[in-house]
This record gives structure tokens, C-alpha cells and sequence, in this order.
């Protein structure tokens, strides 16, 4: 098995062109598949808590973390941004997983409480077939996320940034961290590890919970909001279909079993960007230039929440 350098650059799809009733469609998610039917028929298709429905785990890991996002974006986790639309505004962006998890399995396999029930602390998260791993993805989407969200005047704070702290941080930290930083927004990114042809992003929102230190009850109706202009402008920005292995086509999946989102109380989502164990996902997940169309989509999303527009 070969591993993917930080650079890795496969030849690009043609971005399909959308018409204006596609775009329209795509931005009115819950309607994802009407809004996607309608995409194919104008343009095609382009081209832990962990929140994987299948998990396929990377087996080793030997490139650094360091992804040309990060290399152009050396801050570590904490930004003030200045002047822009979104001054005032806190987003929390909590990259899934962890380079160095790989080296601490210990300490990443204790249990911790999520309110419901005890989850392991995180997972090692999955990989491509060609071993770029689910860490590294999240890592570098979530630092292009950070750069367009402080250009448009939010404050932005991560959850880690690959090398602070070595690993994890627990999943009940994670939320913690967005919590404590009364964050206006949080977004959990992630990419899936199911079996090859189940393709598409989705989006997981919180259910209601209501047990041990969770209370998701007030946040459930915001984070559906979130949910809901993230997929419509992830759609849109980066031609990739809503699942076709869970939420019905709709891109939205509702659960109660993440600590990540049981224990926020703030406004949060997960963003399962695609399925690296896809060959035609993985293509795209692979590509820098896909994923600053992703993050762009992220950060459409969550400025269309922010804005109440």
C-alpha cells in the first residue's frame, strides 16, 4: 500500500455546470434530492465518537500531517479576526480524529462519558485504499475553513491543529472547547469509511437528549438550521450527490450516539464530507483543489447561518 504525499494532485473532473433552477434547488436542502434529481438532469455529476456508518480503519501512518493548507495557514488553534461581515461572530471548527492518535491508542481508547452512555475518548479514524488518512483530510479542509471564515471577520478557534495536543482531544473536550468558547456555529468535519460504491456527503445533526450531563433540547432546532445551509452550499460548491447510503437523499442524518454533539450546547453539526473507502470519492477527497471547494461550501453555509439570510 503506497501512501499519499501531502500534495498529491490526481487530474481534476470538469466541474459539471449548473443552471440558475440547480442552484436555487441545491440552496433549499431539506429538498436535497428533488434539488439533486433536478442537478443531474442539468449538469451530472461531478466526476469519535466516530460518525462513520462503516468504519474502516487506516492500519499505519507514516507522512506528517503537514497539508499545503497548513503550511499557508501556520497559526495554531485561537484567531481574532478583525473588520467583515461576520465581526463578533465565534465559530468552533473540531478537524475529526487526530494525526497522532495512531500513536496513542491508549489513551484514545479510554471511555468517557457522553450523557447517554460511555464512548471510547476518539478513533484513529479511516483512510483511502492508498493510505491518506481521515486525520489529515479533516485537518487541512478545516484550516482552508479557518482562512475564509476569518476573511469574512468571524473569530475562529480549532479543536486541535495536528500537533496541539498530540492526540485527541477526548470527545467530550471537543465539545467543551465550543461550549466554553460560546460559539455562535461549530462544525465537526469528518470523512466516512464505508464499503466501495456507497458514495455522497451527509450531514449529522443532534437529536434530543436528555440524559446525564447531555441536553441537546435547545440547540436542535439552530444545528438543524446549520445542517441544512451547509448541504445546500457543500452541494453546490463542490458537485458532490447527498448520500446514497443514508438519509434517504436528503444529505441530513439525525443522531443521539455522538459525544460531540450530545454534550454541545451550542449550535454544532457533523460534516461527513464523502467515503474514503470509495475509489471515485477518494479521487476527489485526495485533491487540494477539490477541497478548498469544499471548504468554501462549509463556509457558505455556515455565513448563510450566521447572517440569518
Amino acid at each position: 500500500m503506497s501512501n499519499v504525499g501531502p500534495d498529491f494532485e490526481p487530474p481534476q473532473p470538469r466541474r459539471p455546470r449548473r443552471g440558475p433552477l440547480t442552484v436555487a434547488l441545491a440552496a433549499l436542502v431539506p429538498g436535497a434530492l428533488l434539488g439533486w434529481l433536478l442537478y443531474e438532469g442539468v449538469g451530472g455529476s461531478g466526476g469519535p465518537d466516530t460518525a462513520h456508518a462503516s468504519a474502516g480503519r487506516a492500519g499505519s501512518r507514516t507522512a506528517a500531517p503537514g497539508d499545503d493548507a497548513k503550511r499557508a495557514s501556520p497559526t495554531p488553534t485561537a484567531s481574532a479576526a478583525g473588520s467583515g461581515s461576520l465581526k463578533g461572530k465565534v465559530v468552533v471548527i473540531d478537524p475529526g480524529h487526530n494525526p497522532g492518535n495512531f500513536r496513542h491508542t491508549t489513551e484514545i481508547n479510554r471511555p468517557v462519558d457522553i450523557g447517554t452512555n460511555e464512548k471510547e475518548c476518539d478513533t484513529t479514524g479511516t483512510s483511502t485504499n492508498a493510505g491518506y488518512t481521515e486525520a489529515r483530510f479533516t485537518l487541512d479542509v478545516s484550516l482552508r475553513l479557518r482562512t475564509l471564515l476569518e476573511r469574512q471577520g468571524a473569530t475562529v478557534k480549532l479543536t486541535h491543529d495536528g500537533d496541539s495536543p498530540p492526540w485527541g482531544p477526548c470527545v467530550d473536550e471537543r465539545a467543551r472547547i465550543g461550549n466554553e468558547a460560546h460559539a455562535d456555529a461549530a462544525i465537526s468535519v469528518h470523512a466516512d469509511g464505508s464499503a466501495e460504491g456507497n458514495r455522497g456527503f451527509h450531514v449529522i445533526l443532534p437529536g434530543s437528549v436528555h440524559a446525564g450531563g447531555a441536553d441537546t433540547r435547545p440547540i436542535v432546532g439552530p444545528s438543524h438550521d446549520l445542517g441544512v445551509r451547509i448541504a445546500g452550499d457543500y452541494l453546490r460548491e463542490t458537485g458532490e450527490a447527498p448520500s446514497n447510503y443514508l438519509g434517504d437523499g436528503t444529505g441530513l442524518v439525525t443522531r443521539t450516539d455522538l459525544g460531540g454533539l450530545n454534550l454541545s450546547t451550542v449550535p454544532k453539526v457533523f460534516l461527513e464530507c464523502g467515503n474514503m473507502r470509495d475509489s471515485k470519492d477518494a479521487a476527489l477527497l485526495t485533491s487540494g483543489a477539490w477541497r478548498q471547494r469544499a471548504a468554501q461550501g462549509i463556509s457558505e453555509g455556515i455565513v448563510s447561518f450566521l447572517r440569518g439570510s
